[in-house]
């Protein structure tokens, strides 16, 4: 399998706000959205799946590094991913799951303890959450941020790069901002390459194969103002549609907005 992006925990953040959230999390006190939670450390996607269809994922990954960059990887059948942060457990660290039975999403559970096998191979994915920080940081107004509500995301036209059974569409994320504030966000979003980088689309949604913005496929939908554009972010929420194509007999991913909180500085993804 590819290997994941070599960075470390660093020593003392089990007693950090992200160790905290993990526990909120763990607890069940939070079982929606994680955005804006631990501010300066890396959330990340989460995809479960046996071993015999981790490689092709992997593969999936190495192919389409925008949507799909690998933060960790663990070993088949442990549940711990050390690197990722002191006691993390994937079985309890998201706030909401998506367990899939061949392609199909059956439940949405705070919890996956009871699903583990020792086939299972886990993949932590880098998410937009840790260039919102940045944005934020530079004096940009993050809406859904504000509003508490999920970022919307929505299917595109964009084909994936496929690898063995796993093919799909690219998934976006959306943020609206003024034309000058959609430039800054471009430059600033583009030192993260490891947290989906700079957007793929800005403006004219329709020719993504976007029909409504207030309609997204997952998250919430957040206003476009008259003055503003929309702009998009390849989202890792894309290994989702690719596992309804590849179909395997179980899968585990999270819930869209429901990220794990790793030990990791955000600060340590920005290109230098």
């Amino acid at each position: 399998m590819s290997a994941a992006l070599e960075l470390t925990a660093r020593p003392g953040a089990a007693e950090s706000g992200a160790a905290e959230a993990r526990a909120a999390i763990r607890s069940g006190k939070v079982t929606g959205t994680t955005a804006g939670m631990a501010p300066g450390y890396v959330q990340g996607n989460v995809v479960i799946l046996p071993k015999s269809y981790a490689d092709e994922f992997a593969e999936f990954c190495r192919l389409n590094p925008k949507p799909c960059p690998v933060l960790g990887i663990s070993k088949p059948g442990d549940p711990m991913m050390p690197d990722l942060g002191r006691g993390f457990d994937i079985r309890s660290e998201a706030p909401r799951y998506r367990v899939w039975r061949d392609g199909v999403v059956v439940d949405e559970p705070t919890d996956v303890s009871d699903l583990w096998r020792e086939d299972l191979v886990s993949f932590v994915l880098g998410c937009s959450y840790s260039f919102e920080e940045a944005l934020i940081e530079d004096g940009l107004k993050i809406k859904h941020i504000e509003q508490n509500l999920r970022v919307p995301m929505y299917r595109t036209n964009i084909d994936t790069a496929p690898a063995g059974r796993f093919s799909g569409k690219l998934v976006v994320s959306m943020r609206p901002f003024r034309p000058a504030d959609a430039i800054r966000a471009t430059l600033i979003t583009a030192r993260y390459p490891t947290v989906h980088g700079a957007p793929v689309h800005l403006g004219l949604p329709e020719q993504i194969g976007i029909k409504d913005l207030a309609r997204p496929d997952f998250g919430d939908p957040v206003p476009v103002g008259a003055d503003e554009l929309p702009v998009f972010w390849a989202c890792g929420v894309t290994p989702q549609a690719a596992i309804e194509n590849a179909r395997p007999p179980l899968c585990i991913t999270h819930a869209p907005g429901c990220m794990v909180i790793t030990d990791l500085l955000n600060s340590d993804l920005a290109a230098s």
